[in-house]
């Protein structure tokens, strides 16, 4: 595995809470305003419903629900991250999305181990030091209960 210093990874950046967070920016397909989100009965806990964009149905996370965090406030700065996972489509709601960033190589540090609990164990890439920032970096696989959601997206008809 090569790596040098330039090559790095692109992120984009998004908010819950104070906290900074990174998602690589491949699976990013777009990054809407938050929308009227429809329920879906039984759906997984941190499954917050679906979403018609463009003709598609697509499933809506939570990720303060995912995270064990308190709602939102209802800001007008909350996105949703519409990113493709073994090719569905989810939503992913955050607080506010950033911007995109290119971390070097060199600006990455292994997860500590405190971070490797078995609810989350993997999820954490790493974290990216700018300046005087740490920004999480998430392997959202691990995180999205993609089983629930695809279930989700199947069922609600598209």
């Amino acid at each position: 595995m090569a790596e040098t210093a330039t090559e790095g990874l692109q992120v984009v950046v998004f908010r819950l809470g104070a906290e900074e967070y990174g998602i690589d920016i491949d699976v990013v397909r777009e990054i809407i305003r938050r929308t009227e989100v429809t329920p879906v009965p039984h759906a997984a806990k941190a499954v917050k419903g679906v979403i018609n964009l463009r003709g598609k149905i697509i499933a809506i996370v939570d990720l303060r629900a995912r995270f064990g965090l308190p709602p939102a406030e209802g800001t007008s700065t909350e996105r949703i991250i519409v990113v493709e996972m073994d090719k569905h489509l989810v939503g992913v709601e955050v607080d506010a999305a950033t911007e995109v960033l290119r971390l070097p190589q060199d600006s990455i540090e292994p997860p500590p181990d405190v971070l490797a609990s078995e609810d989350m164990a993997g999820a954490v890439l790493g974290v990216g030091k700018i300046d005087d920032r740490l920004v999480l970096l998430l392997k959202l696989e691990q995180i999205l209960p993609l089983a629930d959601v695809a279930k989700v997206g199947e069922t609600s008809g598209g």
